[in-house]
């Protein structure tokens, strides 16, 4: 870990490192009889997402989601109907924030923190799934990777944040619930915190940057960034 002042900017994620997409389970345990294919499904929307973007092609996250879905219903041999997308486009629009988040959010800006969001869905019209979840208020910019057409973890991503804002990558620090997510924020020259939350977790191998900070929730993840800029 480095010695080097830490970032005072704090890049967040947000589909389930903020939040809850476990609020999707009812449709996947109604539909497929199983709740753990909501992990298979995002699992493929994740994979496609950077499968577009290593192809020099984009779509929309949400329209990523959708086929995602019905991916998944021809491998399991259901037959969706409409009424069951609406369901995965209103439940995506009305996420909770976990448990953890506003107590989080609520130290991070007053110990002085500027929170700014990126995420991979696109942005939408008021009001929005953070402000639904009570969020939006905490954030001064919500950054989606529509701005570039490629999603994370792919560089131009981070790199929006710091061109916007005016800053060095360096002063950046991306907290996200995804590895593959910190993996690319380091590689473009962020700094990371990773929480690991359930379905998430290290990748011990070659070459794998590991996060400058880690935690299981993220009251915890907050204070470890506040010690740092105390140290």
């Amino acid at each position: 870990m480095s010695s080097e002042r830490f970032p005072s900017i704090i890049v967040f994620d947000v589909n389930e490192t903020l939040l809850d997409i476990d609020t999707l389970t009812p449709l996947f345990t109604r539909v497929f009889g199983k709740q753990r294919v909501l992990r298979e499904w995002f699992a493929q929307l994740v994979l496609y997402s950077q499968t577009m973007t290593l192809s020099g092609l984009y779509t929309p996250f949400g329209e990523l989601g959708i086929g995602a879905l019905q991916m998944t219903a021809a491998i399991h041999k259901i037959v969706l109907t409409d009424d069951d997308i609406d369901e995965l486009k209103e439940r995506m629009s009305k996420m909770p924030a976990h448990p953890d988040v506003v107590p989080a959010l609520t130290k991070l800006r007053e110990a002085g923190f500027r929170l700014v969001t990126l995420t991979n869905s696109v942005n939408s019209a008021s009001p929005t799934p953070l402000e639904k979840a009570g969020l939006s208020q905490f954030f001064e910019r919500h950054f989606s990777v529509e701005t570039v057409g490629k999603f994370k973890p792919t560089p131009d991503t981070y790199q929006l944040v710091a061109d916007t804002l005016a800053v060095d990558m360096s002063d950046l620090c991306l907290v996200a619930c995804h590895l593959w997510d910190t993996i690319g924020a380091q590689a473009a020259g962020c700094r990371s915190a990773f929480l690991t939350r359930p379905y998430n977790a290290m990748l011990n191998a070659p070459n794998v940057p590991v996060p400058d900070l880690i935690a299981s929730d993220l009251s915890t993840l907050a204070d470890l960034i506040i010690s740092k800029k105390n140290a």
